[in-house]
């Protein structure tokens, strides 16, 4: 038995839905289904009562609810203690990244904080969208730093978790250059012969941001996925050894357009290929159980004062 089966029951238990509380724990709805489903197993009874709507739970999952909230409890009390006994994590604060922002924004952007805000020991936990926010969600960082984009809203309850912005970013298409300095791959291909596209795997956030911008793009645009993965420094390795188009954020690829290795691969007038994502850091609200850590709770309100400008900004 897993103890975020439990967390999802108590999610259902409250919600009384199971495609809200699949939301809420960042799940499909079938992912969400068939952990309760394997929590049933587990108990060896039914706990929700699937003929009634809104979701009812069972003398069963009534008994387990009770019990879940004293066991999840007692196991965040117990972690909090085993946290109070390492002094070096007191004053540790934990970002859990993307890794496309790790490699890129989150550098100098912690640098730039050294420097106004002063000195602080941080721990980079570097993973996909998905498992960051799952991070932040299950306790496990002291702030998440991520992209937002309004059409891939994280479910994450304003009640709970508090944000910051911290600067814009653009994804847009690029490509090798020719010997002339004109794309290798330009934008919007023909029926016959479309473009090579390098890809983001199934799942991944820039990916479906870019699905976005191809479904809005008011052209036709030819594309044959020759190259996928989920990580945009990935694309950007095969893209500058002139094997497709890529659609990037603009903090992964800006030394290499200075530098000319790449380029954009949107011609003048095709100006409708692209996408502005915010940069957010968001935590979870402080509560009287479980104070921040005193460094984290600094650098917080510092954020909050520098929204819109200064530290906050996206590195040059």
């Amino acid at each position: 038995m897993e103890t975020k089966w439990l967390e999802d029951f108590v999610s259902l238990a409250e919600t009384r839905s199971f495609s809200r509380s699949a939301q809420l724990r960042h799940v499909t709805q079938p992912a969400f289904s068939r952990r309760i489903q394997a929590l049933e197993a587990w108990a060896g009874t039914d706990l929700v009562d699937r003929s009634s709507y809104p979701t009812r739970l069972t003398a069963a999952g009534k008994t387990l609810y009770d019990q879940s909230l004293e066991v999840l409890q007692a196991l965040q009390n117990t972690r909090a203690m085993l946290r109070a006994h390492s002094t070096s994590s007191q004053d540790m604060i934990e970002f859990a990244v993307p890794h496309t922002l790790a490699f890129t924004f989150f550098p100098a952007w912690v640098a730039s904080l050294h420097s106004q805000f002063g000195p602080f020991k941080s721990r980079l936990i570097a993973l996909n969208v998905h498992d960051a926010v799952m991070r932040l969600v299950e306790g496990s960082c002291d702030v998440l730093v991520t992209y937002h984009h309004e059409s891939q809203p994280f479910q994450l309850d304003a009640n709970h978790y508090e944000m910051v912005s911290l600067g814009k970013e653009v994804l847009s298409p690029y490509s090798k250059p020719d010997a002339e300095g004109r794309p290798l791959h330009c934008l919007p291909g023909k029926p016959g012969q479309p473009l090579p596209y390098l890809g983001y795997a199934p799942g991944a956030y820039l990916g479906r941001v870019t699905e976005l911008i191809l479904k809005q793009s008011g052209t036709a645009i030819h594309l044959s996925r020759v190259y996928e993965t989920d990580m945009a420094e990935g694309l950007k390795a095969m893209a500058l050894e002139g094997q497709g188009v890529a659609f990037l954020p603009h903090s992964a690829v800006k030394k290499d357009l200075r530098a000319r290795r790449l380029v954009s691969a949107v011609p003048p007038g095709l100006q409708d290929l692209q996408m502005v994502m915010d940069v957010r850091a968001y935590r979870e609200r402080p509560t009287g159980k479980d104070e921040p850590k005193g460094t984290a709770q600094a650098l917080w309100t510092y954020l909050q004062t520098q929204t819109g400008g200064g530290a906050g900004a996206l590195p040059a």
